[in-house]
Protein backbone atom coordinates (compact mmCIF):
# COMPACT_ATOMS: atom_id res chain seq x y z
CA UNK A 1 0.00 0.00 0.00
CA UNK A 2 1.25 3.45 -0.92
CA UNK A 3 0.31 6.20 1.55
CA UNK A 4 1.11 9.88 0.96
CA UNK A 5 1.65 11.60 4.32
CA UNK A 6 0.99 15.33 3.96
CA UNK A 7 1.56 17.22 7.20
CA UNK A 8 1.64 20.82 8.42
CA UNK A 9 0.01 22.53 5.45
CA UNK A 10 -0.39 25.81 7.35
CA UNK A 11 -2.74 27.53 4.96
CA UNK A 12 -0.44 27.31 1.93
CA UNK A 13 -2.65 26.08 -0.94
CA UNK A 14 0.01 26.60 -3.65
CA UNK A 15 2.45 24.30 -1.87
CA UNK A 16 -0.29 21.70 -1.39
CA UNK A 17 -1.40 21.90 -5.03
CA UNK A 18 2.19 21.42 -6.18
CA UNK A 19 2.52 18.31 -4.01
CA UNK A 20 -0.75 16.88 -5.27
CA UNK A 21 0.55 16.95 -8.84
CA UNK A 22 3.25 14.51 -7.73
CA UNK A 23 1.25 12.25 -5.41
CA UNK A 24 0.74 8.72 -6.72
CA UNK A 25 -0.72 6.79 -3.80
CA UNK A 26 -3.52 4.49 -2.70
CA UNK A 27 -4.36 6.74 0.23
CA UNK A 28 -3.56 10.21 1.55
CA UNK A 29 -3.17 11.10 5.21
CA UNK A 30 -3.37 14.79 6.08
CA UNK A 31 -1.58 14.81 9.39
CA UNK A 32 -2.77 17.99 11.03
CA UNK A 33 -2.14 21.72 10.97
CA UNK A 34 -4.18 22.35 7.88
CA UNK A 35 -4.76 25.76 9.43
CA UNK A 36 -2.32 28.32 10.80
CA UNK A 37 -1.35 30.23 7.67
CA UNK A 38 -2.40 32.89 5.18
CA UNK A 39 -5.14 31.00 3.29
CA UNK A 40 -6.66 28.50 5.69
CA UNK A 41 -10.09 28.29 4.05
CA UNK A 42 -8.75 27.73 0.56
CA UNK A 43 -6.41 25.05 1.86
CA UNK A 44 -9.22 23.37 3.79
CA UNK A 45 -11.41 23.21 0.68
CA UNK A 46 -8.64 21.45 -1.22
CA UNK A 47 -8.19 18.97 1.63
CA UNK A 48 -11.90 18.17 1.78
CA UNK A 49 -11.93 17.38 -1.94
CA UNK A 50 -9.20 14.76 -1.48
CA UNK A 51 -11.30 12.28 0.50
CA UNK A 52 -8.18 11.83 2.61
CA UNK A 53 -7.81 10.51 6.14
CA UNK A 54 -7.59 13.58 8.39
CA UNK A 55 -5.80 13.79 11.72
CA UNK A 56 -6.20 16.60 14.23
CA UNK A 57 -3.23 18.89 14.70
CA UNK A 58 -2.93 21.58 17.32
CA UNK A 59 -4.04 24.18 14.73
CA UNK A 60 -7.39 22.38 14.37
CA UNK A 61 -8.30 22.43 18.06
CA UNK A 62 -10.21 25.70 17.97
CA UNK A 63 -12.28 25.07 14.85
CA UNK A 64 -15.71 23.34 15.18
CA UNK A 65 -15.24 21.62 11.84
CA UNK A 66 -12.03 19.91 12.87
CA UNK A 67 -11.88 19.83 16.67
CA UNK A 68 -13.40 16.34 16.73
CA UNK A 69 -10.97 14.81 14.24
CA UNK A 70 -9.07 11.82 15.65
CA UNK A 71 -5.53 12.11 16.97
CA UNK A 72 -4.41 8.97 15.16
CA UNK A 73 -5.07 6.80 12.14
CA UNK A 74 -3.63 3.38 11.38
CA UNK A 75 -3.06 2.42 7.75
CA UNK A 76 -1.22 -0.71 6.66
CA UNK A 77 0.12 -1.25 10.18
CA UNK A 78 1.60 2.27 10.50
CA UNK A 79 0.29 4.74 13.08
CA UNK A 80 -0.10 8.31 11.82
CA UNK A 81 -0.39 11.12 14.37
CA UNK A 82 0.43 14.82 14.45
CA UNK A 83 2.85 14.79 17.40
CA UNK A 84 2.14 11.68 19.51
CA UNK A 85 -0.74 9.18 19.61
CA UNK A 86 -2.22 10.86 22.69
CA UNK A 87 -1.51 14.58 22.19
CA UNK A 88 -0.81 16.93 19.33
CA UNK A 89 1.68 19.33 20.93
CA UNK A 90 4.63 17.31 22.35
CA UNK A 91 7.91 17.96 20.57
CA UNK A 92 10.05 15.32 18.88
CA UNK A 93 13.03 16.22 16.70
CA UNK A 94 15.91 14.60 14.89
CA UNK A 95 17.97 15.24 18.05
CA UNK A 96 15.55 14.00 20.71
CA UNK A 97 17.31 11.43 22.95
CA UNK A 98 16.48 7.78 22.32
CA UNK A 99 15.21 7.34 25.88
CA UNK A 100 12.66 10.10 25.36
CA UNK A 101 11.47 8.52 22.12
CA UNK A 102 10.86 5.25 23.95
CA UNK A 103 9.08 7.04 26.79
CA UNK A 104 6.78 8.83 24.34
CA UNK A 105 6.04 6.17 21.75
CA UNK A 106 6.76 2.87 23.46
CA UNK A 107 9.24 0.18 22.53
CA UNK A 108 7.86 -0.98 19.18
CA UNK A 109 5.85 0.06 16.17
CA UNK A 110 6.15 2.63 13.42
CA UNK A 111 4.81 6.14 13.85
CA UNK A 112 4.62 8.90 11.25
CA UNK A 113 4.45 12.32 12.88
CA UNK A 114 4.82 16.00 12.02
CA UNK A 115 4.56 19.13 14.18
CA UNK A 116 8.26 20.07 14.11
CA UNK A 117 8.44 20.68 10.35
CA UNK A 118 11.59 18.73 9.50
CA UNK A 119 11.98 15.24 8.13
CA UNK A 120 13.77 12.50 10.02
CA UNK A 121 13.75 8.73 10.42
CA UNK A 122 14.63 7.54 13.92
CA UNK A 123 15.04 3.93 15.01
CA UNK A 124 15.45 2.67 18.55
CA UNK A 125 15.28 -1.11 18.65
CA UNK A 126 11.83 -2.10 17.38
CA UNK A 127 10.58 1.49 17.46
CA UNK A 128 10.62 3.68 14.36
CA UNK A 129 9.55 7.34 14.39
CA UNK A 130 9.39 9.18 11.06
CA UNK A 131 8.66 12.86 10.62
CA UNK A 132 6.89 13.45 7.32
CA UNK A 133 8.05 17.06 7.04
CA UNK A 134 5.95 20.13 6.31
CA UNK A 135 4.17 20.94 3.08
CA UNK A 136 3.53 24.59 3.86
CA UNK A 137 6.14 25.72 6.40
CA UNK A 138 9.25 23.59 6.09
CA UNK A 139 12.27 24.02 8.34
CA UNK A 140 14.72 22.31 6.00
CA UNK A 141 17.23 25.00 4.96
CA UNK A 142 15.31 25.11 1.68
CA UNK A 143 12.08 26.73 0.51
CA UNK A 144 9.97 23.85 -0.82
CA UNK A 145 7.15 21.50 0.19
CA UNK A 146 8.24 18.39 2.09
CA UNK A 147 6.18 15.22 2.50
CA UNK A 148 6.62 11.48 2.78
CA UNK A 149 5.48 8.49 0.75
CA UNK A 150 5.09 5.33 2.82
CA UNK A 151 5.08 2.22 0.64
CA UNK A 152 4.45 -1.11 2.37
CA UNK A 153 5.65 0.45 5.61
CA UNK A 154 8.84 1.92 4.18
CA UNK A 155 9.09 5.74 4.04
CA UNK A 156 10.59 7.78 1.23
CA UNK A 157 11.19 11.46 1.86
CA UNK A 158 9.86 13.75 -0.85
CA UNK A 159 10.61 17.35 -1.77
CA UNK A 160 8.35 19.30 -4.13
CA UNK A 161 9.20 22.79 -5.43
CA UNK A 162 6.45 25.37 -5.74
CA UNK A 163 6.20 28.86 -7.21
CA UNK A 164 7.72 30.86 -4.38
CA UNK A 165 7.39 34.23 -6.12
CA UNK A 166 3.66 33.69 -6.60
CA UNK A 167 3.32 32.57 -3.00
CA UNK A 168 5.08 35.71 -1.77
CA UNK A 169 2.69 37.86 -3.77
CA UNK A 170 -0.38 36.04 -2.52
CA UNK A 171 0.73 36.01 1.12
CA UNK A 172 1.51 39.72 1.05
CA UNK A 173 -2.00 40.33 -0.33
CA UNK A 174 -3.65 38.35 2.48
CA UNK A 175 -5.07 39.74 5.71
CA UNK A 176 -3.09 37.25 7.81
CA UNK A 177 -1.44 39.17 10.69
CA UNK A 178 1.81 37.23 10.34
CA UNK A 179 2.09 37.73 6.57
CA UNK A 180 5.12 40.05 6.51
CA UNK A 181 7.06 38.00 9.03
CA UNK A 182 6.30 34.76 7.21
CA UNK A 183 7.37 36.14 3.84
CA UNK A 184 10.61 37.51 5.27
CA UNK A 185 11.55 34.46 7.33
CA UNK A 186 10.03 31.47 5.47
CA UNK A 187 9.70 32.36 1.79
CA UNK A 188 12.37 34.90 0.86
CA UNK A 189 14.85 32.88 2.91
CA UNK A 190 14.79 29.31 4.20
CA UNK A 191 14.54 28.40 7.87
CA UNK A 192 17.84 26.69 8.78
CA UNK A 193 17.19 23.08 9.71
CA UNK A 194 19.73 22.83 12.53
CA UNK A 195 18.60 26.11 14.08
CA UNK A 196 15.01 24.88 14.06
CA UNK A 197 15.99 21.60 15.70
CA UNK A 198 17.94 23.41 18.42
CA UNK A 199 15.01 25.77 19.00
CA UNK A 200 12.53 22.92 19.37
CA UNK A 201 14.83 20.91 21.62
CA UNK A 202 15.18 23.91 23.92
CA UNK A 203 11.38 24.03 24.21
CA UNK A 204 10.92 20.31 24.77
Amino acid sequence: MRVAALYDLHGMPWALEAVLTEVDADAIVVGGDIFGGPYDEETYRIVLALEATLIRGNAEEGDPRTASLPLTAVLDGVTYCHATPTANTPITTAATPDADLLATFGERGMFVIGHTHHQFDRRVGDLRVVNAGSVGMAYESDVAAYWTLVEDGEPSFMRTPFDVAAAVERVRASDWPQRDEFVAENLLVAVPREEAIAHFEAQR
